[in-house]
């Protein structure tokens, strides 16, 4: 593995910007590592004991904190259109796109379950933040979301994807206002938002009323133009910026005819790079401190000097000195939106609800 330095809800177990207050005054600096590696498609327990070997590593150089890209557990099924966009028959081949779909599924993880206990356990095994990009499973629906954990091996909590992308929205559920954490921590108010929606200014600026000072972006975008993205990100919001993104090859996702790649004119070949990655890690004042990284799979560190977010915010706070809350504000609608509530639940014994309280996130 390459190594790249610099050359300078209702989910949540931790209660968002509860825990000391910010970046912690005495520590100046903080060692951070962008994975850039691919997933080994349907086999979830493969890539878990690859995530580990990454966490290992990185940690061995001293990160402190270790970001992934988005759906490194479950996959990013690139390539892929389960079915859709060739025919509109309800028949074949949307068919072969449900035994796809089945095969997805089957790859995406609980949360909680057993998959999250083994990644809190590598959090404190390793001592570092962790930051996980994982589809996710709730019931029959999945969702692209990211996880938290301390080096204490707690899992904080989650984020899902607000929106979903083009035929993403296919697989894929939509997350709602309840998953859009901040969490404070010893190293900084550190939250995510996945890939396109890091586009959304609403969605941003909800970050920024929370105080983010490490802003994880895991993507699955590797052009170029996504660059300029993250730089607009960090100075935006006078917060660090790390994107982690997958590097894969065609010959790291199953072979035809069990999975086809689609949009390409023609099957690639095992070797073609399909996703050349472009992880990267910016500062405050836009400086590109890591990346971006285009050449294969690899560990993008930096040390993330604290003081330049106070430097940063001197020019441009954008939910403070540089807002105008009586001209332009926004709301935040932050209460799950379940699909079925029973008036019944109300009625619970204080006993009841805490038995049901402790089974779920």
């Amino acid at each position: 593995m390459a190594l790249v330095t610099s050359g300078s809800g209702a989910d949540q177990v931790i209660a968002e910007v509860a825990m000391n207050g910010g970046a912690d005054p005495s520590a100046t600096t903080v060692r951070a590592t962008v994975v850039q590696a691919s997933t080994i498609f349907h086999d979830t327990p493969a890539t878990l004991d690859k995530a580990e070997r990454l966490i290992a590593e990185a940690a061995g150089y001293g990160s402190q904190l270790v970001v992934f890209p988005e759906a490194f557990i479950g996959g990013y099924p690139r390539g892929s259109t389960f079915g859709f966009g060739i025919s509109i028959s309800i028949i074949n081949p949307k068919d072969k796109g449900k035994e796809a779909f089945r095969r997805y599924h089957a790859s995406a993880i609980d949360v909680p379950g057993p998959e999250v206990t083994r990644l809190a356990a590598m959090a404190t095994k390793y001592k570092v933040f962790l930051v996980m990009g994982v589809i996710e499973r709730e019931g029959y629906t999945l969702y692209c979301s990211v996880l938290f954990f301390d080096p204490l091996g707690r899992y904080l909590g989650k984020h899902r994807k607000l929106m979903p992308t083009a035929l993403e929205r296919i697989i894929w559920g939509f997350g709602d206002g309840s998953t859009i954490p901040v969490y404070d921590t010893p190293l900084g108010k550190i939250g995510a938002l996945i890939c396109w929606e890091n586009k959304m200014p609403l969605l941003r600026t909800a970050l920024y009323g929370k105080g983010i000072e490490i802003y994880c972006a895991p993507t699955a975008d590797s052009r170029p133009v996504w660059q300029a993205s993250m730089t607009h990100i960090a100075l935006e919001g006078g917060c660090f910026v790390l994107s982690a993104n997958q590097f894969c090859r065609r010959k790291d996702y199953p072979p035809p005819p069990e999975y086809e790649f689609a949009g390409l004119g023609e099957e690639p070949s095992a070797d073609t790079v399909v996703c050349p990655g472009g992880s990267v890690i910016i500062s405050p004042s836009g400086e590109v401190l890591a990346g971006p990284n285009y050449e294969g799979e690899a560990l993008i560190t930096a040390d993330l000097d604290l003081g330049e977010i106070v430097r940063a915010k001197f020019d441009f706070d954008v939910v403070g000195h540089y807002s105008r809350p009586e001209v332009l504000r926004l709301v935040v609608n932050d209460q799950p939106q379940l699909p079925v509530s029973f008036t019944s639940a109300a009625e619970r014994t204080p006993a009841a609800k805490s038995d049901i309280d402790t089974k779920s996130y």
